[in-house]
């Protein structure tokens, strides 16, 4: 009976530093607020996460500040680097229960050699523990540009 204890006792003290760790690691801005892979307009798996690559059809500027207003609204998220004014944002979302962190970088392309010059608004988001996340961040992603204004991007099929 005392090894079963002492098993269970080296259990739960293995979930709870590992909770502990993926809570309190740091998000090292160096790391994550990075560039996507350059690509043409439209969305596109990417490692451990998704791009969603758009063209811009109203003011680059009013519709990246509608994103980070987005963005700063969707619970558990915040700012990791860069700003909106800057044009290049990343933002960490970490989930509900155990804290994982997500890494979503936000950015526009001017003269994008892509989309024939146009400007482009890139979303890159990935995660940061493990191989897969369940769709969460292209989910996310897609939430975040269905609630931009009307008119601010062209459809992905333009």
């Amino acid at each position: 009976m005392r090894w079963i204890t002492l098993a269970l006792a080296l259990v739960v003290l293995t979930v709870v530093l590992t909770a502990a760790y993926v809570r309190l690691s740091p998000s090292d801005p160096d790391r994550w607020h990075r560039f996507a892979p350059p690509g043409p307009p439209g969305d596109s798996p990417a490692e451990g996460g998704f791009i969603a690559r758009r063209v811009v059809a109203g003011d680059p500027e009013a519709t990246m500040a509608a994103l980070d207003s987005i963005a700063r609204q969707t619970p558990r998220t915040r700012v990791l680097a860069g700003s909106a004014s800057e044009g290049f944002v990343t933002y960490v979302t970490r989930s509900a229960l155990w804290g994982f962190p997500d890494y979503t970088t936000a950015y526009l392309t001017r003269n994008d050699p892509q989309a024939e010059g146009a400007t482009t608004l890139t979303i890159h988001a990935r995660l940061r523990f493990g191989q897969s996340d369940m769709g969460v961040n292209a989910a996310r992603v897609r939430g975040w540009l269905a609630a931009l204004p009307e008119g601010a991007l062209q459809s992905p099929a333009e």
